[in-house]
């Protein structure tokens, strides 16, 4: 136990000490900066598609892929990371460490300004609020799902950041609106399929069921660790080369 929390204090100094966390910070305030605007303007009905636009469809994929890809990535591309991967901890203990801590770091970041949007732009009335929390739950469940395909993006390649950018912008942003089955390999939409699932939404025929959903979140986040844990394993082999 000792070695795995020093593990994770060191994971989290190396993502917490660095000044992209700055910039993550200012990100993930901006839904809570428009949510005051707009209250100062008299509020409005509409705070999930609010929230879709402004968390979901933005910060969230943007936060997860710079901390889920610097997570392993920077420590690969320092050469920092065989120092870590001499220590006597499992390589498959290691991957989960380093998800677990971004995944923290993330939803620390994210869901916070989707527990302030909601009520501030259309009201703290229970309807609101109980909107709200469910759009928070899905968003902790897309980060981790996201945290862990960019974590293993990072120990992959080293053009994570540019492979995840891709992925955000093109495949859920260009070519959602194109092809029509892209939902199916989307956070984005699963996540959005399982706020509507736990909030009673109705959010159109696009929206995924909130069963295939977790199915899709479940399997990102579970192949995500698989991944990372044979790329360390892998990584391991070639240092003791």
């Amino acid at each position: 136990m000792t070695r795995i929390r020093a593990l994770a204090e060191l994971t989290l100094r190396g993502l917490a000490g660095r000044r992209r966390l700055v910039l993550m910070i200012l990100l993930a305030a901006l839904p809570a900066i428009v949510a005051i605007i707009l209250r100062l303007a008299g509020g409005r009905a509409d705070a999930p598609e609010i929230i879709d636009a402004l968390v979901i469809r933005t910060v969230l994929p943007l936060v997860a892929l710079v901390i889920g890809t610097a997570a392993i990535g920077s420590e690969i591309e320092d050469g920092t990371a065989v120092f870590l991967l001499v220590k006597p901890i499992s390589r498959w203990l290691t991957a989960l460490v380093k998800i677990v801590v971004a995944s923290g770091l993330t939803i620390l970041l994210v869901v916070p300004p989707v527990l302030l949007t909601g009520p501030l732009v259309a009201g703290f009335d229970s309807g609101n609020l109980g909107t709200t929390l469910g759009y928070a739950v899905a968003t902790m469940a897309g980060a981790v799902a996201y945290v862990a395909g960019f974590v293993a993006l990072g120990a992959i390649t080293s053009r994570a950041l540019l492979v995840g950018l891709g992925y955000v912008l093109l495949w859920e942003g260009a070519l959602a609106g194109i092809l029509e089955g892209t939902r199916y390999f989307s956070v984005r939409q699963a996540t959005l399929g399982l706020a509507a699932g736990l909030t009673g939404e109705s959010r159109g025929d696009d929206v995924l069921e909130p069963t295939i959903s977790i199915v899709i979140l479940a399997v990102v986040t579970v192949v995500g660790f698989l991944l990372t844990a044979r790329a360390l394993q892998r990584f391991q082999v070639r240092a003791g080369d």
